[in-house]
C-alpha cells in the first residue's frame, strides 16, 4: 500500500537526493563502464559490451544502440577513460530527456484544470495525487480531488489524509460507489467552486482490463458533458522498480485513455533508472516529475541535465 503522508525531518538538497535516488542505477552502470574502459581505445568490441551494458541498465536496445552510436561517432579508436564515456553518454542522455521534460504546469484559462490519473495498482498514484495537491496549494491554487479509486478504501482514506494536510477539499463516496459519477458530481462541485484544478484519482486492477478500460472512458466520456476540453491532462505514473514492464504499461493506458505525459516514481528503490530514458525514446511523451522519496517534496519536476549526471553518477 502507498504511504499516508508523513513530516519528514529536514532534508539535503534536491540534487542531493536525486543522486542518492539514482545511486542504485547509477553504481550499475559506472561500474560497467568501468570495467570495459580501462587503458583500452573504443573499438568495436568495447562499443558492443558498452551497448550490453546500457541494456543491462534498462536503457532499452533502441537507446543503447544510438547512444553508443553517437560515442562511437566522436571517438572511435580513441584511448577514453570510464569518466569521459559516462560524460559523453550523460550529454547525449540529457539531449534525449530535453525537449520531453516538461513541468506540470496550471493554465489559468482552463479552470478548473482537470488532471486525470491514471496507472496499476501499487504505482504510487494516489500519493501522486497528494504531493501534486501539495504542490498546487504552496502556489495559492484551489485544489480539489476526487477519490475515484472507489475500489480501495485505503486510497479513499489515503486522499483524506492528505485533504486535511493540504487544505484540499476531497470528493469520496462509499467503497464500490460509481466512479464515473463521482468524477461528475467533483467537476460540478469544482466548477461551482472556482476551483483551479480537480485532481481525479481512479482504479489500476489490469487484471481485467476490459473492465478498467469500459471506467475509464466512461469517466472521460461524463466529465466531456460538463466541459468538451476534459480532461485536460491525463497523467500516467509509473513505478520505476518494474523497469521493462513499465513498456507496456504505457502501451496499455494509450489504448484506453489518452495519455498526456509521465510521472515516474520510486526512483530511490531502483537499479532500473535508465528505463526513464528508454520510455522518453520510444513513446515520446512529457515526463512531467520523478519520485525519489516518501515526503511530500521528494515528487518534483523533471530536470533532463540533473538527471542524466545523476544517472552516470557525476
Amino acid at each position: 500500500m502507498s504511504e499516508a503522508p508523513t513530516d519528514a525531518a529536514p532534508k539535503r538538497g534536491w540534487l542531493a537526493r536525486l543522486r542518492d535516488g539514482l545511486s542504485r542505477s547509477s553504481s550499475k552502470l559506472a561500474a560497467g563502464i568501468g570495467s570495459i574502459f580501462t587503458k583500452r581505445k573504443l573499438d568495436a568490441a568495447a562499443l558492443q559490451e558498452l551497448e550490453e551494458v546500457l541494456i543491462a541498465g534498462d536503457l532499452g536496445p533502441a537507446t543503447a544502440a544510438k547512444l553508443t552510436a553517437g560515442l562511437a561517432k566522436s571517438r572511435f579508436d580513441q584511448e577514453v577513460s570510464p569518466e569521459e564515456v559516462r560524460g559523453a553518454l550523460a550529454e547525449s542522455i540529457a539531449a534525449i530527456l530535453r525537449p520531453l521534460a516538461r513541468p506540470l504546469i496550471l493554465d489559468p484559462a482552463k479552470k478548473p484544470q482537470v488532471i486525470l490519473v491514471v496507472g496499476v495498482n501499487g504505482t504510487g498514484k494516489t500519493t501522486t495525487i497528494g504531493k501534486l495537491a501539495q504542490r498546487f496549494r504552496e502556489e495559492r491554487k484551489r485544489v480539489m480531488i476526487a477519490a475515484g479509486d472507489t475500489f480501495r478504501a485505503a486510497a479513499i482514506e489515503q486522499l483524506k489524509i492528505w485533504g486535511e494536510r493540504t487544505g484540499a477539499t476531497v470528493i469520496a463516496r462509499e467503497t464500490g460507489a460509481d466512479a464515473a459519477g463521482l468524477a461528475y458530481d467533483a467537476l460540478v462541485q469544482a466548477q461551482a467552486a472556482g476551483a483551479d484544478v480537480l485532481l481525479i484519482d481512479t482504479a489500476g486492477r489490469l487484471h481485467n482490463k476490459a473492465d478498467l478500460m469500459a471506467e475509464l472512458q466512461k469517466i472521460i466520456r461524463v466529465l466531456r458533458k460538463l466541459d468538451p476540453t476534459a480532461p485536460q491532462d491525463c497523467l500516467l505514473v509509473l513505478d520505476a522498480t518494474t523497469g521493462q514492464n513499465a513498456h507496456q504499461q504505457v502501451d496499455i493506458f494509450r489504448q484506453m485513455t489518452q495519455v498526456t505525459g509521465l510521472v515516474v516514481t520510486k526512483l530511490d528503490g531502483t537499479a532500473r533508472g535508465g528505463v526513464v530514458v528508454a520510455l522518453a525514446e520510444r513513446f515520446q511523451l512529457p515526463v512531467h516529475a520523478i519520485g525519489v522519496g516518501e515526503g511530500a517534496d521528494d515528487l518534483r519536476p523533471f530536470d533532463a541535465d540533473s538527471f542524466a549526471r545523476s544517472l552516470m553518477g557525476l
